[in-house]
């Protein structure tokens, strides 16, 4: 059997990153609130929640980064690499509740739009494209396959495109006096909430269901396998992750009475971590009509009953 590595956690650098991004979604946060009072913008409130949102994600997302750095120990064989799937699950749902708050507070403001002060909008919508084009260039250095990270860029992105359409609508008003640009937008941004909530979820939800990795088709490892020189037979293959970007897979394998097992290991964890990228393995290989095989039996039934 092989037993390679450990789950890996964010890096100091992506740390770094996640705290200036912090800093920068902050100050800007407590400006739109001010604003979106004062010009009575749903837009503006509305991103101000979600930037709310972002805070919180992206500190948590910190919180999760730290705790996945810590060694694997006692209980936690795998250490606390999950944490971070947990965040990012976390993300995902947060864009989904905030996304629903706002499509209930914007209908009601299409129908009974309030007056919305347009100047003040677009002059924080324009600060808020910058400070978001500054965050989202810092986030997308970091190590996307990250899904804790992942889940903080889609915030930042999904805010400044929420900033772009603040802008637009602004100067929809300012241009025609259409005062339902605003909840309209809002109501766009929300859209951008639930792609982004959904893609996250969904994501996270995979790896707690010990799904295959993305793009990743067991099909056709257990065929290369299978296609081995001395291989007979490959079952009970399982293809999961640990935690994103870390692919792990088991799987019980017949060779040939003339095999040498060991030498029949060794060379399908090359092939696995060359052909598909995945290290940490666990191959049970055994000699074809030895007494330990039990190829009827099904999971979790004792052989012996």
């Amino acid at each position: 059997m092989s037993h390679h590595g450990h789950p890996r956690a964010s890096s100091p650098a992506d740390v770094r990153r996640l705290a200036g991004a912090l800093g920068l979604i902050l100050g800007l946060m407590a400006v739109e609130v001010v604003v979106g009072i004062l010009a009575s913008s749903l837009a503006l409130l509305s991103d101000a929640g979600h930037m709310l949102t972002d805070a919180g994600a992206i500190g948590m997302s910190l919180v999760a980064a730290r705790l996945a750095a810590r060694p694997a120990r006692g209980a936690m064989t795998y250490g606390l690499g999950r944490a971070e799937i947990l965040s990012a699950q976390a993300n995902g749902v947060t864009l989904l509740v905030l996304a629903a708050l706002i499509v209930y507070e914007g209908v009601w403001r299409v129908v009974s739009p309030p007056d919305v002060h347009a100047w003040p909008v677009l002059a924080v919508a324009l600060a808020g494209i910058v400070v978001n084009l500054a965050a989202a260039g810092i986030l997308a250095g970091a190590e996307r396959r990250s899904l804790n990270v992942e889940g903080s860029f889609q915030h930042v992105l999904t805010d400044l495109y929420a900033f772009i359409g603040t802008a637009l609508a602004a100067l929809v008003i300012l241009t025609t006096g259409f005062d339902r640009a605003d909840p309209i937008a809002s109501l766009a941004i929300a859209a951008l909430m639930v792609r982004s909530g959904y893609g996250l979820v969904r994501a996270s939800g995979r790896v707690f269901l010990e799904a295959a990795p993305e793009g990743v088709d067991p099909n056709a490892i257990g065929r290369a396998l299978a296609g081995q020189p001395g291989v007979v037979e490959v079952h009970d293959l399982h293809i999961w992750e640990v935690t994103s970007g870390f692919p792990a897979l088991s799987a019980h394998v017949l060779v040939g009475r003339d095999t040498d097992c060991h030498a029949a290991r060794r060379s399908l964890e090359h092939l696995l971590h060359t052909a598909f990228d995945i290290e940490h393995t666990t191959l049970q290989v055994e000699h074809e009509g030895g007494e330990l095989l039990q190829v009827e039996v099904p999971h979790g039934k004792d052989p012996t009953s």
